[in-house]
């Protein structure tokens, strides 16, 4: 039997994300910023040299990328595929066993970060509108890509996003991300990420500042209402 090796192998990188500490640090950074090894230290509750031992660790399966900045070296995840990866897995570590019940907290669970583009009910919600209204479809070619039809450029140009950005970014355009808390699908992707600009962008919505929560103001209820058709009771 021919087995075709892996690279880096799947069990090191499996490895490297299950020791609690270091998957305190990888969830910290699921927001999208940047953060020092001190700060990641207190995150993950162990002393600033064993999180440079952690971090060598998360580097060395490349799960984070660290950027030097005068005597500081930030850490943040290595990219989009990293934080899809731990998004899925906090799925399957919530996997209910009968009727799922949600048990997110209410602020996370309306609106939050992943990564770099939006989660929760409200993106779950604008999501499953996009398909409705064929603003995007499924891609025959790619499982779980989507491909934005003229209607919808229309619609997300109309909105203030930069298309041509999304398009010329090395990554996948539009795809479909399994949210953990509502078990459905929220959209990812260079699109899911210019959308959450956007919508940061024009104080549609406003970060927290202690959390990956986000919050719709009045005016993004407003306007996500008459741009996208969003239900007014989200």
């Amino acid at each position: 039997m021919n087995v075709v090796p892996s690279h880096p192998p799947v069990s090191d990188i499996a490895a490297a994300i299950a020791e609690p500490a270091r998957t305190r640090m990888l969830y910290c950074l699921m927001d999208g910023h940047a953060r020092t090894s001190t700060e990641l230290a207190v995150v993950a509750e162990v002393s600033p040299s064993t999180a440079s031992v952690h971090l060598a660790r998360l580097l060395e399966q490349q799960l984070v990328q660290v950027t030097t900045q005068g005597r500081y070296r930030y850490y943040r995840l290595e990219n989009a595929s990293v934080a899809a990866a731990l998004e899925a897995l906090t799925v399957l570590a919530g996997k209910a066993r009968g009727e799922f019940v949600p048990n997110t907290p209410p602020r996370l669970r309306a609106a939050r970060t992943c990564y770099d583009h939006m989660a929760g009910a409200v993106a779950v919600s604008l999501h499953r509108r996009f398909l409705e209204e064929a603003w995007l479809v499924e891609d025959p070619d790619q499982d779980g890509d989507y491909e934005l039809t003229r209607k919808g450029a229309g619609v997300f140009t109309a909105a203030g996003m930069d298309l041509d950005t999304a398009r010329s970014q090395r990554r996948r355009f539009a795809c479909a991300c399994l949210d953990w808390s509502e078990r459905q699908p929220h959209m990812a992707g260079a699109l899911g990420a210019a959308l959450l600009k956007t919508t940061l962008k024009r104080k549609w919505m406003v970060k927290d500042l202690d959390s990956r929560a986000l919050r719709l103001t009045s005016l993004g209820r407003r306007e996500l209402s008459q741009r996208f058709g969003l239900a007014t009771a989200l």
